[in-house]
């Protein structure tokens, strides 16, 4: 799979690669209520807080970063399952953002999500051939005996005996439960898929069969992922570009083998630094970043340069007041312009 460059807010799309999802300046801000008869907003979660990026068809682009950075609120606000709060969100030449009602629901077929957990995604009352079916019923999509040829099909191509049909969630182990919720994706013909950690509740083990599946299904059904996750190690292996993201708002965004060989922002070297490595020599004299303090609250994130608070260099920071935007640093390598976090 070819890997394409990356385009931001205000900035030329990519020459190469046709743009299937396009998303700029999108916030995602949750209200916090006061008052016990009378509720008013007293304050907003930022969850999301100004990103842009673009996903070309056919590829996968990673979304990294530690728990509560606003990764899981990203995919389902592109998916319009949370209302943006502000900006823009185009799929294929259409704004989702003003679509509503049977438009939108039209749409939702061609955009599909794969859920974190398998154990609670999946309906413990439905079987497995109700639980593929449902999407297949909601949009109308075959009837009769082309539903059942539908199913047993989906359920061979997630690597599931099409006997197991009738049987439901609690007899199949954590990895066969995922591929149930790959399958119910894969049922309504999607361009689109937003996997949402779909292997970080999985044992190790089935990690790798799971993350494999995926890129065997990519390419015999021509699928776009953004892939979301916190493991570096799972993203590099399916992700053709990664961003990083911190506390809502985008940090860095390369190609996998730029990012993981050239990592430029601050936040992106401590994340790396993390990720063990197999030889115990390499281990104990590579470079630990260990990183001070908490992730401050997106509540009341800080103002500027949001990562500012954590920075080795924080006393030099001169983003106090302003918030770095996305620069190009090399051909489709786009990093916050913070000069102290960019200093290696």
């Amino acid at each position: 799979m070819t890997t394409q460059s990356a385009t931001t807010q205000g900035q030329s799309e990519a020459k190469t690669g046709e743009t299937l999802l396009s998303v700029r300046g999108m916030k995602m801000y949750f209200p916090v209520t006061s008052g016990l008869f009378v509720q008013r907003k007293v304050a907003d979660v930022r969850a999301v807080d100004g990103i842009s990026f673009d996903v070309k068809k056919g590829e996968t682009l990673g979304l990294v970063g530690e728990s509560g950075c606003g990764k899981s609120t990203t995919g389902r606000a592109i998916l319009q399952l949370h209302r943006p709060t502000e900006g823009s969100v185009n799929f294929d030449g259409t704004e989702l953002t003003e679509l509503k009602g049977a438009g939108l629901r039209r749409f939702r077929r061609r955009m599909q999500m794969i859920f974190q957990d398998p154990f609670s995604s999946l309906n413990p009352r439905m079987s497995v051939a109700q639980i593929i079916s449902e999407p297949l019923a909601i949009h109308g999509l075959y009837k009769g005996a082309e539903r059942r040829d539908r199913l047993d099909y989906i359920l061979n191509a997630v690597g599931l005996n099409p006997t197991y049909a009738r049987r439901y969630p609690h007899e199949f182990s954590g990895g066969q439960r995922q591929r149930i919720g790959i399958g119910r994706a894969l049922a309504v013909e999607p361009d689109f898929i937003v996997c949402d950690e779909p292997v970080s509740a999985l044992d190790v083990s089935i990690q790798a069969q799971v993350v494999n599946l995926l890129e065997d299904l990519q390419s015999q059904f021509d699928l776009t992922y953004l892939f979301i996750a916190h493991d570096l190690s799972v993203v590099k292996h399916i992700s053709d570009r990664i961003a990083v993201m911190y506390l809502g708002h985008i940090v860095e965004l390369a190609e996998a083998d730029e990012l993981y060989l050239n990592p430029t922002h601050a936040y992106t070297r401590a994340l790396l630094s993390a990720i063990p490595i197999p030889d115990p020599i390499v281990e104990r004299e590579r470079e630990r970043i260990i990183l001070e303090g908490d992730v401050p609250s997106p509540l009341n994130p800080p103002k500027g340069c949001v990562f500012r608070t954590r920075c080795t260099k924080k006393d030099q920071c001169k983003c106090s007041d302003t918030v770095p935007v996305l620069e190009e640093v090399e051909p489709g390598h786009w990093v916050a312009n913070c000069p102290c976090c960019m200093t290696k």
